[in-house]
């Protein structure tokens, strides 16, 4: 008894240190990303406070919210048992978390493609005898949302009087991403400068590409692992719902047992873990 006791404590606190710790690199990734955009933001001069990013995630206290909701109404309306609670609440936000990290990736390759169309466009305008300006707005002709407003407020700022090397270098902020940044930057030098520009375009065009392929290479291969985790993670509870369906008596009793409770609370937490950890490992970065 006094083994399994431990065994469900040991279980609970380290599915709480990891949790703790995946927060907090979160947390710290996020304060670095608003030192750097801040950084950024205080050489571009007369950019808007409100428009330090557009890859900003609506969704990122999702998870946290729906872990919350969840283990407490399980808790509360539901008379559960506070470890039950607490297990599923914590399996649901990270799972959670997972989705709201698909949909932010989608975001951002979704922009990274929309940029290479882009360059195409405004490679073909710069070859045939258009300025920089001419060329962007042939872009806007062609572009859909989200990039549109991107480049629609780049050539608004510029017609408007702004520093076109302080207007690139806000969309460089407003965009963290290193396509972005690259696209910036080599507008900016070529307009203090000047230069063939359309090489050097084209060359940003294919390097954004090969960034797409790589980054949706690894994720296929990624995604394996991600959906074996649910797959299996959705077969336990199956087995647990058939199991309940032919012995509901028996379940009940061994819920009821201070042994089962902790064990079916132990392992959920287990399963948190195991959810954490491949969302650790499969991140991409390069």
């Amino acid at each position: 008894m006094i083994f399994l006791r431990s065994f469900a404590v040991l279980s609970f606190l380290s599915a709480g240190v990891a949790f703790v710790y995946w927060y907090r690199r979160q947390w710290l990734h996020q304060r670095a990303l608003e030192r750097v955009n801040t950084g950024l933001t205080s050489t571009a001069a007369g950019m808007r406070p409100d428009a330090r990013s557009r890859l900003r995630r609506p969704l990122k206290y999702l998870p946290i919210a729906v872990g919350v909701l969840l283990g407490s109404l399980m808790s509360l309306l539901f008379a559960w048992p506070w470890h039950f609670a607490v297990a599923l609440g914590a399996v649901s936000c990270l799972v959670t978390n997972q989705l709201e990290s698909f949909i932010s990736a989608r975001k951002a390759i979704k922009l990274e493609a929309q940029l290479a169309d882009s360059i195409d466009i405004m490679v073909g305008a710069v070859g045939a005898g258009s300025g920089v300006n001419q060329a962007i707005e042939a872009a806007i002709r062609e572009t859909k949302a989200p990039l549109k407003p991107e480049l629609q407020e780049v050539v608004g700022r510029i017609r408007l009087g702004d520093q076109p090397s302080d207007v690139f270098e806000a969309m460089a902020t407003r965009i963290p991403m290193e396509s972005f940044l690259l696209f910036s930057s080599t507008l900016a030098v070529h307009w203090e400068v000047g230069g063939e520009l359309a090489p050097t375009l084209a060359t940003i065009s294919r390097t954004v590409r090969d960034r797409i392929e790589t980054s949706r290479r690894i994720r296929s291969n990624i995604s394996q692992s991600q959906l074996s985790t649910i797959a299996i993670l959705g077969l336990t509870y199956a087995i647990a719902l058939i199991i309940w369906r032919n012995n509901p008596i028996q379940m009940r009793e061994f819920l009821a047992t201070e042994i089962g409770g902790f064990f079916v609370a132990a392992s959920i937490m287990m399963q948190a873990v195991g959810v954490l950890w491949m969302n650790t490992i499969s991140k991409v970065k390069f």
